[in-house]
């Protein structure tokens, strides 16, 4: 029902963020993809889940060890850290800050599979400007943000 993946916290130490399970498979290690529209590997009780952003509850453990935030820079699987590291220089950067269960990147329209051209620079302009003007009527915003994306059905599948 659960899960653990391995992701990178604040100062890139590694966490082990909580999720519920939508998925047939369990990817933790050197190959993990992202899940895109229509993917098959989702189970239909999963799409419930993912659809309403249910499946990432069980990160308020997270949030109560310390290890994340309510809001912040969303974390993404080691391998996928990895490659972004590579492909920009300023991705580290946005470990400067607890990640975050929801962020700028998600209600600013930068949520979900980063295979198209420009989504990663995006998704980290937008992590980067939090950073930059970080302050807690920000963190209202996003969580405000966050909870009309979930009600509208904005979210990923």
């Amino acid at each position: 029902m659960l899960f653990r993946q391995r992701r990178r916290g604040r100062y890139q130490t590694t966490i082990e963020m909580l999720k519920f399970r939508s998925m047939s498979v369990i990817e933790n290690g050197d190959d993990v993809r992202q899940a895109v529209p229509g993917d098959m590997r989702v189970t239909r009780v999963g799409r419930f889940l993912r659809r309403t952003s249910l499946d990432e509850l069980p990160q308020l453990f997270n949030v109560l060890k310390g290890e994340m935030s309510l809001v912040g820079p969303r974390p993404h699987a080691l391998v996928h850290d990895e490659e972004f590291s590579r492909q920009l220089d300023v991705y580290p950067n946005r470990h400067q800050m607890r990640p975050g269960m929801t962020g700028l990147a998600q209600i600013s329209g930068h949520r979900g599979p980063t295979s198209a051209p420009g989504s990663i620079e995006a998704r980290v302009d937008a992590d980067m400007a939090y950073i930059a003007n970080w302050s807690l009527m920000l963190d209202l915003k996003i969580l405000i943000g966050t909870f009309w994306t979930v009600v509208a059905g904005t979210n990923a599948d």
